[in-house]
């Protein structure tokens, strides 16, 4: 066989990253329960027509298909993609269960998602998402969306990662102003919008004209609003400076104002209005998120999301709800690629158990296995070789203490400060920081 050819987009960490990895989900994870929010999984595939549901998305869709398919097209239940978000199989979840579930539902779910990009730093085609959701019968009050960066801050405060800012808009601001200044398609001048930082003002400007109507004065309003920025709710008072009146406008900036003040309360610099933020996703309806790391700005979002009314809803029945998705592994990849991030040792292993001697490996088992129920990570030497070149085979791999059976008594060694004393394996005990490989992140 030669050697295989890795495939761009679909990342594979070593084990010490993968180590970061799960230290980082665990912390997430805690956080999340901490909120009340309760664990989902759902499955990888979804029926294509609600994949499509979601906006300009259908480039990016991997469609699953068996080998001998029709080529002409799935149809019917062939007709199924992977999910390249968790929000839109979160909908249908909740739509097919609703009889089973207590609303409001508060849900965390940590899986892959793939997603047909093209692949470059920061960005896959399948990567890990950590996002949580909260959903209600008919009406969801508008304080939840206002708890959303309360629950993502706490989070990603835990990790030693760089500090993050959560950039926060209002649909409602910006399709209120929309409607204000005349224009027809406040949809399609968002989505020109939301492109702003990637093709400037200018290309917006004509943007706006070509695909939403926009005169050269309105497209010159709906830029001044994406310019208003504010720490603290004083960007409603820079809306309003632009003498544009509509009921959605007022209803967008009351909504705004109270998740930058309860921000501000809770965790002061955390949150920021940011009235550029669009999300160009169709089904936004409220609150929408972005979060980038201080220092990183440059890659973009690493956490997003924001309040929809209207995904999951089948007759006169619907749950709005709000949600907020971490890009792990497109934040671990940013962090792993600028060699921040570290683990202690490479391995999980904190004591390697030597061998004297083939026949006498029984008893390095029975050390490892007393050690083991302890809960001390314990692997026992690959071979009886020299002592000195079983401490070798520790050090290489990271393991801070070696253990030596003995006729007369067990010893273990502290092979970084050369420290060796008398030791039983029902009694020692690691100090706590020895215990499991710390993560750290350099600089930070």
């Amino acid at each position: 066989m030669s050697k295989p050819t890795p495939i761009s987009g679909f990342p594979e960490w070593t084990p010490a990253q993968r180590m970061i990895e799960q230290f980082v989900l665990d912390r997430i994870r805690a956080t999340f329960e901490l909120y009340g929010f309760a664990p989902l999984e759902t499955r990888s595939v979804e029926p294509l027509d609600q994949l499509l549901r979601k906006g300009e998305t259908s480039k990016e869709v991997y469609l699953l298909r068996r080998l001998q398919a029709d080529v002409d097209g799935p149809a019917g239940d062939d007709a199924l993609g992977l999910h390249f978000d968790l929000t839109v199989p979160f909908a249908r979840y909740v739509l097919e269960n609703a009889g089973k579930l207590q609303f409001p539902f508060r849900r965390y779910q940590i899986q892959k998602v793939w997603r047909g990009e093209r692949p470059q730093e920061g960005r896959y085609r399948e990567f890990l998402q950590a996002d949580i959701d909260i959903v209600d019968r008919d009406t969801l009050p508008a304080h939840y969306e206002a708890e959303m960066p309360l629950v993502i801050g706490d989070a990603l405060r835990s990790l030693p990662i760089p500090p993050v800012r959560i950039q926060v808009n209002n649909r409602k601001i910006c399709e209120g102003f929309y409607r204000g200044v005349g224009l027809t398609d406040p949809e399609a001048a968002l989505r020109a919008v939301d492109k702003l930082d990637k093709i400037g003002p200018a290309r917006v400007a004509e943007l706006l004209a070509e695909t939403a109507g926009a005169s050269e004065a309105q497209a010159k309003a709906a830029l001044a609003l994406a310019e208003i920025s504010a720490p603290d709710a004083s960007f409603a008072d820079a809306v309003r400076a632009l003498g544009v009146d509509d009921p959605l406008l007022d209803e967008g900036i009351a909504e705004l104002t109270a998740v930058v003040e309860t921000a501000a309360a809770h965790a002061p610099g955390l949150c920021v209005a940011d009235l550029r933020i669009a999300r160009g996703l169709d089904y936004y309806t409220g609150t929408v998120y972005e979060t980038q790391m201080i220092g990183y700005e440059r890659f973009g979002s690493i956490c997003s999301g924001g309040r929809y009314d209207n995904l999951a809803s089948a007759g006169n029945v619907r749950f709005p709800g709000v949600g907020i998705s971490i890009g792990v592994t497109r934040m671990l990849g940013l962090l792993f690629g600028a060699e921040v991030l570290t683990a202690s040792r490479s391995v999980p292993t904190c004591v390697l158990v030597a061998v004297t001697a083939e026949e006498d490996r029984a008893a390095s088992d029975a050390v490892a296995a007393a050690l083991r129920s302890r809960g001390v990570p314990t692997e026992v030497s690959p071979s009886a070789a020299k002592f000195g070149k079983q401490i070798r085979y520790a050090e290489r791999r990271g393991i801070p203490y070696v253990w030596f059976p003995g006729a007369d008594g067990d010893e273990v060694k502290d092979i970084r400060s050369g420290d060796q004393v008398a030791a039983t394996a029902g009694e020692w005990t690691p100090p706590r920081a020895d215990l499991k490989p710390l993560v750290g992140g350099a600089g930070v």
